[in-house]
């Protein structure tokens, strides 16, 4: 039996942003989702550690912050999904990289579609950077919460990043 998510003291915060409201979900002080629809389960809350992610994740929309320091922990995927989830840490800011480029770092070359899947479970989207991923041939790809998100997340990054060079 599946456990309840509330069973762990879990709560969520709000944030607006320019692409949407975003519910920071947390267990204890540590992030475990960002989710684009209110979770159902849980208790709204505010805390010290959403006040720090709240911070962070304003000034990477209002100020291009490149980096959190707020701590996350993966409560779910398999090894295979984590390991992709990793390595978008190492897609710098307003950059991109593709499916298959995932792929050749987790050492799975020929595992571009489940990279594709994998990506698509990412429960920490932004942190996480999966909008930086892209079609081999240049074109979008998909992303779970709408490509129009995922658009406009690559659009503030790469505006960002030409501003400050």
């Amino acid at each position: 039996m599946k456990q309840n998510r509330s069973d762990h003291n879990d709560y969520y915060d709000i944030l607006l942003t320019p692409i949407g409201t975003l519910y920071l979900i947390f267990r204890s002080s540590v992030l475990i989702g960002i989710s684009f629809e209110k979770p159902l389960a849980i208790i709204p809350k505010q805390t010290s550690g959403s006040a720090a992610a709240k911070k962070e994740l304003s000034e990477y929309f209002d100020q291009g912050r490149r980096d959190f320091s707020f701590q996350t922990v993966f409560i779910e995927g398999t090894e295979f999904e984590q390991a992709v989830w990793e390595a978008l840490k190492e897609i710098p800011y307003g950059e991109t990289r593709t499916y298959k480029w995932i792929a050749d770092k987790i050492g799975k070359p020929h595992a571009s579609r489940a990279v594709g899947n994998a990506l698509g479970k990412n429960p920490l989207p932004i942190a996480f950077p999966c909008h930086r991923i892209i079609e081999s041939d240049g074109s979008i790809g998909g992303y779970t919460p709408g490509v129009d998100i995922k658009r406009r997340l690559l659009e503030i990054e790469y505006y960002r990043r030409l501003s400050k060079t």
